[in-house]
């Protein structure tokens, strides 16, 4: 492996911006490490050499011009491909779109390549972002680089394997439910789902609406930090985008200090179900935050149990609207349009061949809680179920800065394992979920390896809306007691 895979983001912006090394060896050196090991990991859907190195082309003549670089500039990315980029094939996971080459920039990838940023390909995903596991791609599953029988996480699995396996220093992923989250957690990377609006969500293809977001994915704090810094901000093309100022992430990172900060361990997390050597990291980490001079409390968010529910309620049904747009007639693929059939029978066939059994179990789920008669008793019910879950965390956050739980109540779990299994497949988001219903900030840093089988655990810090500084501030603060990252190379590779 290259030295250069092993650096930082903020190490590889460094050494491009001072002379010591180019953008183009960068981007060489990580195209080099995804043509080594990425048909074992199949992180990728679709890998942009030539668009990388025109890039990082670009950044290297900037440089010799004299132009101020970016935070960012000459850094190798991953992105996810629920992300349009111009010219460059965007599938979401779905044969539905498989081909389609979308004519603009979704404004994520915008400011990443305004920033200097070199974006190497599109990075494989849960159908729709519809999964835990990556496993519902239509173009076949993303397997964990610390052991490639068992699934990175999802929908964003593909991302943080791309940065857990050093094919990319930095990635892109959503999270709708905790699909940036939750494979930070099982693969030992940093994962940051940003404030509802913090990011805008222009080009980003729909899931689910109210609660979709992009943000970062790094092998360090400060490297997520920095990332979420040039992607976050108002947009004017994104009507849910908020136009406050965005939060002094990066330097919350830099401070690394919880003296003084309260924090709270969410009683609700915890117990039958939780795999008891996650449960032993996360106890652990706490006491480290406690050990640096943060108060601990615990702190009861009794409506957290009836999140999940709730979430299969209103985002099914978002969807059944958002993806009622893939029909056949405008874009992507079209199946039986051979003059015998009318309009609505090619839109039946095609969206029979297009969508994946986990997207159709989902629209057919949000069709029947928005149809006439049930739409009060299932929808309206889970949205009033949303309103007291934000109200556990306003009343929280009253007494304490941040909250914490582990990630996810298990390491990853073997391919195939739960995908028989939806209901066992949807608890992997057991305790993101909540923060997506109420729009706040929260992250996952690795703490550790459980003692139960030697595979990474996650913990997770909630924070306020706007507030995203706080637990950035936190996580440093953690990740630098504990001796860092997890950077040793991963076994499977």
């Amino acid at each position: 492996m290259s030295d250069l895979t092993r650096l930082t983001a903020f190490e590889i912006a460094s050494a491009v911006a001072s002379g010591e090394a180019s953008a183009v060896e960068v981007a060489q050196a990580h195209l080099d490490r995804i043509a080594a090991v990425d048909d074992m990991v199949h992180a990728f859907l679709h890998v942009d050499s030539a668009g990388a190195l025109a890039a990082a082309a670009r950044v290297d003549a900037a440089r010799a011009a004299g132009e101020a670089l970016g935070p960012l500039a000459g850094v190798p990315l991953a992105l996810k491909d629920v992300f349009t980029m111009s010219g460059v094939p965007t599938t979401c996971g779905s044969k539905i779109l498989e081909g389609w080459r979308p004519p603009y920039d979704a404004t994520v990838t915008r400011r990443l390549k305004e920033a200097g940023v070199v974006i190497l390909g599109k990075t494989n995903m849960d159908e729709f972002a519809m999964g835990s596991s990556t496993e519902n791609s239509a173009y076949g599953p993303t397997r964990n680089p610390w052991d490639l029988d068992r699934v990175p996480g999802g929908s964003g699995g593909g991302s943080s394997a791309a940065v857990a396996s050093f094919m990319a220093p930095l990635g892109i992923g959503t999270d709708t439910g905790g699909s940036i989250r939750q494979p930070a957690a099982v693969t030992g990377t940093v994962g940051a789902k940003p404030t509802y609006g913090g990011v805008s969500r222009y080009g980003l293809i729909a899931f689910s609406s109210s609660l979709d977001q992009g943000g970062p994915c790094a092998r360090t704090v400060l490297d997520a930090a920095l990332l979420h810094e040039v992607i976050a901000g108002h947009d004017v093309m994104d009507s849910t985008s908020i136009s406050a100022p965005v939060p002094p992430v990066v330097a919350a990172a830099r401070a690394a200090d919880v003296s003084g900060m309260r924090i709270g361990v969410v009683r609700e997390f915890s117990g039958e179900g939780y795999q008891p050597g996650v449960e032993t990291r996360f106890r652990e980490a706490v006491a480290v935050l406690e050990s640096l001079g943060a108060s601990v409390s615990e702190v009861s968010c009794p409506h957290f149990t009836y999140a999940l529910p709730a979430y299969y309620l209103i985002a099914p049904s978002e969807c059944s609207s958002n993806l009622a747009r893939f029909d056949g007639m405008r874009f992507g693929l079209r199946v039986g349009d051979d003059g015998t059939r009318d309009a609505e029978q090619v839109m039946s066939l095609t969206r029979d061949a297009g969508f994946g059994d986990e997207v159709k179990r989902r629209i057919i789920l949000g069709t029947f809680a928005l149809s006439s008669g049930y739409y009060d008793a299932y929808y309206g019910q889970a949205q009033k179920v949303r309103t007291l879950i934000t109200r556990d965390f306003e009343r929280a956050f009253e007494s304490v800065d941040v909250l914490v739980s582990m990630t996810t109540p298990t390491t990853a779990f073997r391919i195939g394992e739960r995908a028989d299994d939806p209901m066992a497949m949807y608890l992997a988001d057991l305790c993101t979920i909540p923060s997506n219903l109420s729009g706040g900030a929260a992250m996952s840093v690795p703490c550790g390896l459980s003692p139960d089988d030697g595979l990474p655990v996650g913990l997770q810090i909630m924070a306020p809306a706007l507030a995203d500084d706080r637990m950035y501030r936190v996580a440093a603060a953690y990740e630098a007691a504990s001796g860092g990252p997890l950077t040793r190379e991963v076994p499977a590779l």
